[in-house]
């Protein structure tokens, strides 16, 4: 097993605000997405050298601290990338797509997602990384929660493509690293926000500011979130923690909101009316799977919570920025976005 070279576990409750005092020698994949460049200026404040695989150049990046490695496929050669690495953090992945235009959507995802990450798990091990950090999505345990949020124990029950790519994705880096020396992490956020945030919170950003009328005033529901920098720590901790070895974890925030609720605090950061109106859920699902727009719906009207007790009990991860806190750095970053 892997040892810390400067955390023990009962000292890793404070790694959100140490620095490090060995470097050890990160690559990060997905660097200029999202979550990959909270991640790696994390990274870089706490003293860790790191290495970003590209896709194609970035301005972001100096030659001397990324690599280009195009495609991410079963084809792929990450032999360059992993020279010296002891930890790969995987981010990078065909991410759920909400305006599907491939004929083949599972095969597209597995592509990238499953065949990709064996690929690149298998030439970690035969390079002599030491862990595998994945992320995941909570997608592989399913679309909504009813009664108990998903938990470690939850069984899988994926529901589109993207969820279906990241199980057997999971169970494609298990197979490599079984007994082989490398240990892995799993991650599995729900929806990350904070600033950068893209897709559907985006958009729901937008409608605010424009004074669109949301029809979800009716709505009873909770959902879980993420912020992207306490996701960030959380990495950290799965790159450091003994106790994460070979071990998956689900994760967030810890306060859950209704959509009305999330719409209302993001109006009164921005400085909007809510321009909330009831409509049963009923109706606008019904409305929704008229124009093929029902998974879009299910995310506005049904609940989706995550039990992230056991990465706080066994890790010691806690949130550094409350829910508000990260709320209202993503309405700051989206008002000094250009028009």
């Amino acid at each position: 097993m892997w040892r810390s070279g400067f955390f023990s576990d009962h000292l890793i409750t404070y790694l959100p605000n140490a620095r490090l005092e060995i470097k050890k020698k990160i690559l990060v994949t997905g660097a200029t997405g999202f979550v990959g460049q909270v991640l790696v200026t994390r990274l870089h404040e706490l003293g860790y050298a790191v290495r970003a695989a590209l896709h194609s150049p970035s301005s972001r990046f100096s030659t001397e601290d990324s690599l280009v490695v195009g495609d991410i496929d079963g084809g792929t050669s990450w032999q360059e990338a992993l020279k010296s690495i002891e930890c790969v953090v995987h981010l990078a992945s065909r991410t759920h797509v909400t305006e599907e235009q491939s004929v083949d959507p599972l095969s597209a995802y597995r592509k990238i997602n499953v065949t990709g990450t064996a690929c690149l798990a298998k030439q970690a091990l035969a390079s002599g990384v030491r862990r595998f950090v994945f992320m995941s999505s909570i997608k592989v345990n399913g679309e909504s929660t009813t009664n108990e949020p998903f938990r470690e124990s939850s069984p899988p029950r994926p529901q589109d493509p993207y969820g279906i790519s990241k199980l057997e994705a999971e169970h494609a880096l298990h197979s490599v690293s079984n007994n082989m020396g490398m240990e892995t992490v799993t991650l599995r956020p729900p929806l990350v926000y904070g600033p950068g945030v893209k897709g559907n919170l985006l958009r729901l950003l937008r409608m605010i500011d424009h004074g669109i009328p949301l029809p979800l005033a009716s709505i009873n529901n909770r959902r879980s979130f993420i912020g992207v920098h306490n996701l960030a720590d959380a990495i950290v901790f799965a790159i450091e923690a003994q106790a994460a070895a070979d071990q998956t974890y689900l994760i967030s925030d810890g306060e859950d909101l209704s959509t009305p609720e999330l719409i209302r605090k993001l109006s009164s950061l921005m400085g909007r009316h809510p321009g909330l109106w009831p409509c049963p859920a009923a109706l606008l699902n019904f409305g929704a799977t008229l124009i093929c727009k029902r998974e879009e719906a299910s995310r506005l009207t049904g609940s989706l919570q995550v039990d992230s007790s056991r990465i706080r009990g066994e890790l010691g991860w806690q949130p550094r920025h409350s829910l508000d806190q990260g709320l209202k750095a993503m309405v700051q970053w989206y008002h000094q976005m250009p028009n």
